[in-house]
């Protein structure tokens, strides 16, 4: 049919790992030791991406790129760490991230026949509420509190469900990162490329209580790093694929979704470039804005070139056809799932119909300002219902830590919120056009940019005293509230609610429904031989150390070193060294590898992964993927997709030869 997994391919749950083809490829068959080790070294970052605990002391490994909030929220203009870097030299000069939070697996509970006799028979709102209160009842059973969180996980599209308990760690402490201009070296043009050449890391630590947390499930460094051919294993928490999804679901991501966000995020980007041009602060706010602006346009641009591809997505309609085809052969299945292909069809029309009602008006703007005022807005509102009947993320488990996000003292700068706001209402208005009742509703008689700046100068929620005001205030401090970001979501509030709940009804509730109809035949024709789509949560992936063949016949060797980074360096941006390095070139071993490719099925989200060999030693930091990987949303190609990481070897030669961090290296590396 197709759809069964081709070696090194998939993002295998650890309850569902394939050990025996493992073993099968590579002679070594991870047991159940090797995998419960493992995920309890590993850990989520809440946000978007992976980690993993590297000593007993909750030392935690992870990307620059997965800490530069952190770093951009605790640096000023006297201290800019996101250019200087930071390095904590003792334990107490660890610096606090504002609204961190790192999760670990801990245990995976099977609630799929709860959940599935909850929504059976039901569709659209039906559906979504009889989901949400169910996932609603587990979680808060589970025995929620500030250090467990529960989630309900939905895989297969609701083949199957499992409940995940998670330990939670919210006071987390930058200990050491490096400076932009190494972690990122090569920027845009060398991004989602190979050869590589970024010292992309970053070491944080968890703490309970006001100490280093006690972690005895943790990795240790491997001594010898990988070679060629090695065996390497990826723990991590993929972001979403959608390998699963029907060909109509997919046209619909190629022919609407994608030329829509492209062109988009293209403005933007040029947008923010020439904020940037106006001083260093306005680059200093906006740094690590751009940076996850530009890695979105590449790896959605990758995307759609993977469905533009005649042959890629034939090879969908392929399996499409084949699947049907079993489904045809099965009576039962038949019955029940024959017409729900076409269903689904029906359904992406509809989506297409609705997309810019819930893109502008369920969902407004990309905004930290709106955000925070949307949220005091909603929640003394929501706190009110049974918890079944609230918005998922105003759930009693989500409460738990939502208060330390709304508060966390995190630097919101007017300047990059004034030009997001107004790009937003520049787009709305073209794309919903000017006679619109929501528009109007927004704009009055004010073009996008003076109603920008008329909401950003106007409010004080960048003040996290303020928020902490509004928020102990309830719904009379609200109501009472003369701040122009809280009285613009309150003017629009009757019309997001209503077009969310039109979405929900119309799109969410009945894809959903056949999405997991359909799943289930999947199952009753492959069972788990085929992995779920990823959903952000834990996932094993392995493969091997391997170079691959470019899109011009040229071989690509697997490994980089120390030396090809100086090399490659011309001193200017993006190419252009930071002092450290160029002080250290003559301590640090040339031949040292560098970066790494390998076979390891990856995407977003699995940024800070640790790369492990079948000692369950570290061999590499997941950063990125090559170019090939970027149609890995949609399926795996295994002659050219390669993860790549940083160096084991690499990561410690920096922090002793470069950077010194002989505390840190010695607690990694005794």
């Amino acid at each position: 049919m197709g759809t069964s997994a081709r070696a090194d391919e998939g993002m295998w749950t650890f309850d569902a790992f394939p050990s025996a083809k493992v073993a099968a490829a590579y002679g070594f068959r991870p047991d159940a030791a090797f995998l419960d080790h493992i995920r309890k070294s590993s850990l989520r970052i809440a946000g978007g991406c992976s980690a993993s605990f590297v000593s007993s002391q909750g030392l935690v490994m992870t990307n620059h790129h997965c800490t530069l909030d952190c770093t951009s929220q605790l640096s000023t203009p006297e201290h800019n760490y996101v250019e200087q870097g930071f390095y904590a030299k003792t334990q107490s000069d660890e610096a606090k991230c504002p609204g961190f939070e790192l999760d670990r697996l801990d245990v995976i509970e099977d609630v799929t026949k709860t959940v599935q006799s909850a929504t059976a028979g039901k569709t659209g709102r039906a559906l979504v509420d009889a989901l949400h209160a169910k996932e609603s009842a587990l979680s808060i059973g589970c025995g929620r509190s500030e250090a467990i969180r529960c989630d309900v996980v939905s895989l297969y599209h609701g083949g199957i469900y499992k409940l995940y308990h998670y330990k939670r760690y919210t006071d987390v402490r930058l200990a050491f990162t490096p400076e932009y201009a190494v972690a990122q070296f090569g920027g845009d043009p060398d991004n989602f490329n190979f050869p590589r050449f970024d010292y992309d890391c970053s070491f944080v630590r968890a703490y309970e209580g006001g100490n280093p947390a006690v972690t005895p499930d943790y990795l240790h460094w491997s001594p010898n790093g990988s070679k060629a051919g090695d065996l390497v294993f990826v723990s991590g928490n993929p972001g979403a694929t959608q390998r699963l999804l029907t060909v109509s679901e997919l046209t619909y991501q190629r022919d609407v979704a994608l030329p829509r966000t492209l062109p988009n995020l293209s403005e933007l980007r040029g947008i923010l470039e020439r904020y940037q041009s106006e001083g260093a602060e306005q680059l200093r706010e906006t740094k690590d804005s751009l940076f996850g602006l530009e890695n979105s346009y590449k790896a959605l641009f990758g995307r759609e070139q993977a469905l533009l591809d005649p042959a890629f997505f034939a090879k969908k309609v392929a399996e499409e056809r084949a699947f049907r085809a079993a489904v045809a052969k099965r009576p039962d299945l038949a019955k029940t799932v024959g017409g729900d292909w076409d269903k689904l069809a029906a359904v992406e029309r509809t989506k297409h119909e609705l997309s810019y009602l819930n893109s502008y008006v369920a969902n407004g703007p990309s905004s930290a300002l709106f955000r925070y005022a949307r949220t005091l807005v909603r929640l003394p509102v929501e706190k009110a219902k049974p918890d079944s009947q609230r918005l998922p993320e105003y759930s009693e488990a989500n409460l738990v830590t939502l208060p330390q996000r709304l508060l966390a003292a995190v630097p919101v700068y007017s300047g990059p919120e004034e030009v997001g706001l107004a790009y937003w209402a520049k787009k709305m208005r073209e794309d919903l056009g000017t006679d619109d009742p929501f528009v109007k509703e927004v704009l009055g008689a004010k073009s996008p940019d003076v109603w920008a700046h008329d909401v950003v100068a106007g409010t004080n929620l960048g003040d996290a005293s303020v928020r902490k005001a509004l928020y102990d205030g309830g719904s009379a401090g609200i109501a009472a509230s003369t701040d122009t970001m809280i009285a613009f979501v309150l003017a629009i509030e009757p019309a997001a609610r209503a077009a969310r709940k039109q979405y929900e009804d119309r799109v969410t509730g009945p894809e959903g429904a056949l999405e997991e109809a359909l799943a289930k035949a999947r199952f009753a024709v492959l069972g788990t031989s085929v992995y779920p789509d990823a959903t952000f949560t834990a996932r094993l992936s392995y493969g091997s150390v391997a170079g691959f063949t470019d899109g011009n016949g040229k071989a690509v060797a697997p490994y980089t070193t120390v030396g090809g980074l100086y090399g490659r360096a011309t001193g200017s941006e993006p190419y252009a060294l930071p002092q450290t390095w160029l002080t250290a070139q003559g301590s640090i071993d040339q031949n040292t590898a560098m970066d790494l490719a390998s076979t390891n099925d990856i995407i977003g989200g699995n940024s800070g992964s640790p790369l492990v060999d079948k000692d369950g030693d570290v061999v590499g930091l997941i950063f990125d993927g090559n170019i090939f990987s970027l149609g890995g949303a949609y399926g795996y190609e295994p002659a050219q997709n390669r993860a790549v990481s940083v160096d084991s070897r690499a990561i410690l030669a920096g922090l002793r030869s470069v950077y010194h961090a002989d505390r840190l290296a010695a607690e990694i590396a005794p």
